[in-house]
């Protein structure tokens, strides 16, 4: 029996190993039962377990371990809080790591439905979808924001595999990196930093304008901003474990993030799921120095910021002529929790002078787990539970890091929620250009 997290192990993919690893996993969980309120694969679990007498975790079928798997949607949330990961016990449990591997192996053992395939395909070229719906918008949109359950997103649902029930966020009409090649250059005068801004396909694409406000901010506090030419991240295909697409995709990223390293920036990211894929997932499936380069010297976009505001050497404008308001609902998103850096939106928000409420429930969507057709049981009473909670804080905005969080909670409650840099701006009475 092993404990192996290495992609690269010849191991790794081996179907009898991993569900040997299986085995002591559950057997572990079920034994400590601390995760039960996480998600519904840890209740699953016991209670599949809790039908056989001696409780034995080794008299799970194949299916039954699969099941478990089927449901974790990788918030990660139950490796922030398990007492027994490798950094602090004998035990090295490490289950959303186990999950990647379990996802792993089913693909390449012929595991996967052909629909479960044809999802993933549709879903991992994220770079190609934005291509082609932002060079087509607004006739693609007229799809993507089609009203759930009607008859087009029934269609479309059948042939992408994508929820034909969830709110989908649409597409821009311009990229996020058209507009930063346009605009007039910036002179800076009083530089602090330097940073590439790795924009993820869901700024490029569907969400520029968080995109102009991380820049504007940026600039407004004498950092210069450059924008990356890597790609999607990959998480669609990790998350989905088709490993070898990932692994491909990101030796791609790293090769060309460390090199805008060398040239003297830090690579700044405003979505929480792909600065977690640079920091932490990059190491484990491509590794090496260029990839340790990347991890250190990648910061989620608000963390940045507050390291110029915490730094003895720098200092950040809080001065705020423009709108502020008294009380703001923030969302913390799961990966950004799980990268362990406090809760830095949060209190870059106080910064304008608000009073925040801060919101630890998950959203449910977690990559895009959440918005895959038959996924749905499970994703919505996960985001109707965040839901409820938004509405008791009854905050005068509502405001979160993730954009696919975000659009579950407009699905939800039907209230905007932005990102926090974008608040930030408009406190500092800069123009919204959504």
């Amino acid at each position: 029996m092993t404990t192996i997290y290495d992609p690269k192990d010849p191991k790794y993919l081996d179907e009898a190993d991993t569900r040997e690893e299986l085995t002591r996993v559950y057997d572990l969980c079920h034994g400590c039962r601390l995760c039960f309120k996480f998600c519904t694969a840890f209740p699953t679990l016991f209670e599949m377990i809790d039908k056989h007498d001696d409780q034995d975790a080794g008299r799970l079928t194949p299916a039954q371990q699969d099941q478990v798997v089927d449901e974790c949607f990788n918030c990660k949330l139950c490796y922030v809080n398990c007492p027994y990961i490798p950094e602090l016990h004998e035990w090295d449990l490490d289950f959303p790591r186990l999950m990647l591997r379990a996802d792993a192996m089913q693909t390449a053992n012929g595991l996967k439905s052909a629909r479960d395939k044809t999802t993933t395909q549709m879903m991992g070229r994220t770079d190609l979808l934005g291509m082609v719906a932002t060079a087509t918008e607004p006739i693609a949109d007229k799809v993507i924001t089609a009203k759930p359950g009607s008859t087009v997103r029934k269609v479309m649902s059948k042939v992408t595999g994508v929820s034909a029930v969830r709110l989908l966020p649409p597409y821009a009409k311009q990229r996020f990196s058209t507009w930063f090649k346009k605009r007039p250059k910036v002179s800076l005068g009083n530089r602090q930093g330097r940073v590439t801004v790795y924009p993820t396909c869901l700024v490029e694409y569907q969400a520029p304008g968080i995109g102009k406000d991380l820049v504007k901010v940026y600039e407004r506090n004498g950092i210069e901003c450059n924008i990356s030419g890597a790609d999607c991240c990959g998480a669609p295909w990790l998350h989905s474990g088709d490993i070898k697409h990932f692994t491909k995709v990101a030796k791609k990223n790293v090769k060309k993030l460390a090199a805008e390293i060398r040239s003297g920036t830090d690579v700044v990211v405003p979505q929480p799921t792909c600065s977690y894929i640079l920091k932490k997932d990059y190491l484990d499936y491509v590794g090496g120095p260029d990839a340790e380069l990347v991890a250190k010297h990648t910061y989620d976009a608000v963390e940045y910021l507050m390291m110029i505001h915490k730094a003895d050497d720098t200092v950040l404008d809080t001065d705020f002529p423009g709108e502020t308001l008294e009380t703001i609902t923030y969302h913390a998103p799961c990966h950004l929790r799980a990268q362990n850096i406090g809760f830095k939106s949060r209190d870059l928000l106080k910064l304008t002078g608000a009073k925040v409420k801060l919101i630890q429930q998950c959203s449910g969507i977690d990559g895009m787990w959440g918005l895959r057709a038959g996924n749905e049981d499970i994703s919505i009473p996960i985001a109707e539970k965040l839901a409820t909670m938004i509405d008791r804080a009854e905050g005068e905005a509502v405001s979160g890091d993730c954009h696919l969080a975000n659009t579950a909670i407009v699905e939800q409650t039907g209230r905007e929620s932005t990102h926090p840099l974008q608040i930030f701006a408009r406190a500092y009475g800069i123009a919204d250009e959504s």
